[in-house]
């Protein structure tokens, strides 16, 4: 069979994700009662005050986990607006048991929409929206350790979960290896949130040492990997 007969990939999703986002900027400008939400979320969000965002979070009763999950989705194109903190935050709100559940779906939702933007967007533009030198080096690391590149990134704090989704796409990662990863880092940092997040004090100590503890692991496991491979 000719190779060029072969059916091309659905760009559907594509389509879809860019009339959304068109459709958002239209009713931002057009319908004042849109454009408030989006100004007042703008502000809540990036004010870095728990207090504040847990009370405008919980002021949407049953609608808060949608909330949290579009707020998680959206901020991969916001740096100023940290994971963990709405993770933090969906914990506060919702209690361990069912923050961690909200937490879970929406960082794999997150992932999910990041990993098609790279894999449909392409190169061009993760660079312009990460910087080259950034999805260079990410691009290295991935290919270098795959899977455990994932899981690394995922359950340190500190490190750029949006980037590894967008890179990912790009290399045209196996998705279910992808995602499977995603979930495999993301629990523990989960769980460590779920049990140290009601107490700020607490929280700051466990994440700090949860992040030196897995830059440990993965270090030996680097040292590890390339005596492994030095003595083939």
């Amino acid at each position: 069979m000719n190779k060029s007969s072969s059916p091309k990939k659905s760009k559907l999703p594509l389509y879809l994700s860019l009339l959304l986002v068109a459709i958002l900027v239209i009713c931002y400008f057009a319908v004042p009662p849109v454009n408030d939400f989006f100004n007042e979320a703008w502000s809540v969000l990036t004010s870095d005050d728990e207090a504040r965002v847990k009370k405008w979070v919980e002021d949407f009763g049953w609608f808060g986990p949608v909330v949290i999950v579009l707020a998680m989705v959206i901020q991969m194109f916001l740096l100023v607006i940290p994971t963990i903190l709405l993770m933090i935050v969906s914990t506060l709100a919702y209690g361990p048991f069912w923050g961690s559940i909200i937490n879970f779906t929406a960082v794999i939702i997150a992932s999910s929409v990041g990993y098609a933007i790279g894999k449909y967007l392409g190169l061009s533009f993760i660079e312009r929206l990460l910087g080259e030198k950034t999805t260079k080096k990410i691009t290295t690391f991935i290919q270098e350790y795959g899977f455990w590149a994932v899981v690394i990134t995922r359950i340190n704090p500190f490190l750029s979960n949006d980037a590894i989704s967008f890179v990912a796409g790009i290399l045209k990662m196996n998705y279910w290896k992808f995602i499977s990863a995603t979930a495999v880092g993301i629990t523990p940092l989960i769980l460590l949130i779920a049990i140290t997040g009601q107490n700020t004090d607490s929280l700051k100590t466990g994440l700090l040492y949860g992040s030196i503890a897995s830059l440990l692991i993965f270090g030996g496991y680097i040292w590890w990997d390339k005596q492994r491979r030095s003595d083939k």
